[in-house]
């Protein structure tokens, strides 16, 4: 069985105001082209489909069609829903789909009932919000870990009646890379999962994070399609063409990584901006979205509308001068949880750091808040 392991589309997503569905539709041209080429059986989408709760409807026509053509391309779909995603929404018509041969898994208690192609077991570990399962799965505690693991022993347990089993999941694994386009998932509990976690299984397909990494022999996050911040300039973005042992037979599957269409690279450059203006080794990022650093020991006047009669695509500008200490990122930029910004905003205008009751209070609320979005 051949299998294209993708994730983290973010359909709907803009980059620095710049639209991207063109980019996106045009990914999904390559993703059919690479079933029809590959023969692929099952296209396998590991969450984060849509940008946001609520995606706009042309993000919504676009999947749409995407997995229109990817059924009449030959390949059966298996699709979780990511943190991004509304549960909900995302599996109107599920049942309908089902029919058809695609297959939304939204809902954290079907994650150890499988869909079966083939006799190859796929489930799907959908996001897993740790405050919103505890309760029903009797968890000890409220981390990502304890989630995944009674998931994946749930599973463990029916895959054992099968060939060869798949798995898709949503979530950060212990020692994966991050970018700065993810969004935070660590309130609720810790967030990182352990590799071990998903051992006995075939295959994993992770989703969550955007650049494509190889945890494992069996286990791998396939990254976004695009690029979605300039964090990820360099990254090679695509999809994993995995292919299982034959005839339930033991040894990890065969992995390929596929790399998909470059509608506008990113790039980040630095420099005093007469340099950058003159100098002959920037052309190769001319066509580039760009984050350009400026390092003049003097703010220059118009700086972007200099910058973009060479760079007609530089979107973002940051001031940066030589010797100077260098200037502290906000901190909700800076990839730390939101319970923690919001107590340094409390300490900043008090003066004195919030009462451990106050922290709770505060942690309780920013759970709540995500729980809502989830749910909606």
């Amino acid at each position: 069985m051949r299998i294209l392991h993708t994730s983290d589309w973010h359909l709907g997503r803009s980059f620095h105001r710049e639209s991207l569905l063109a980019g996106q539709a045009a990914f999904v041209d390559h993703l059919v082209e690479t079933v029809r080429a590959e023969r692929v059986d099952v296209v396998a989408v590991a969450g984060d489909v849509y940008d946001r709760a609520l995606p706009p409807v042309d993000a919504v026509a676009l999947l749409d069609d995407a997995l229109a053509r990817l059924r009449s391309a030959g390949a059966r779909v298996v699709l979780i829903s990511g943190n991004h995603d509304s549960a909900l929404r995302l599996r109107f018509g599920s049942a309908l789909f089902e029919a058809s041969g695609v297959h939304v898994r939204t809902s954290p208690d079907a994650s150890w009932e499988p869909v079966l192609i083939d006799d190859v077991a796929f489930y799907g570990i959908p996001y897993l919000e740790p405050e919103l399962v505890r309760a029903g799965w009797e968890l000890p505690g409220r981390s990502h870990a304890e989630a995944i693991s009674y998931a994946m022993s749930r599973i463990r347990a029916d895959a054992a009646r099968h060939r060869a089993s798949v798995v898709l999941s949503h979530c950060f694994v212990t020692g994966g890379q991050a970018s700065d386009s993810e969004r935070d998932i660590s309130v609720g509990g810790v967030a990182n999962v352990p590799l071990r976690a998903f051992d006995g299984v075939g295959y994993v397909a992770l989703g969550h994070l955007h650049g494509r990494q190889r945890m494992s022999e069996t286990v791998r996050y396939s990254g976004s399609p695009l690029a979605y911040s300039f964090s990820e300039a360099g990254h090679v973005k695509g999809s994993w063409l995995v292919t299982l042992p034959p005839g339930g037979a033991d040894g990890p599957p065969e992995a390929e990584f596929v790399p998909a269409p470059v509608p506008r690279a990113v790039g980040r450059v630095r420099g005093e901006l007469e340099e950058l203006l003159t100098l002959p080794r920037y052309t190769a990022v001319e066509d580039h979205w760009l984050q350009v650093t400026l390092t003049d020991a003097v703010r220059p006047k118009s700086a972007m509308e200099r910058l973009r009669a060479r760079f007609p695509h530089a979107l973002a500008l940051v001031f940066d001068p030589a010797g100077a200490a260098p200037a502290a990122q906000p901190a909700r930029l800076s990839g730390r949880p939101e319970s923690e910004v919001a107590l340094d905003f409390v300490r900043e205008v008090r003066g004195e750091p919030a009462a451990p009751e106050e922290e709770d209070l505060l942690r309780q609320a920013i759970e709540a808040s995500r729980a809502k979005e989830t749910m909606a």
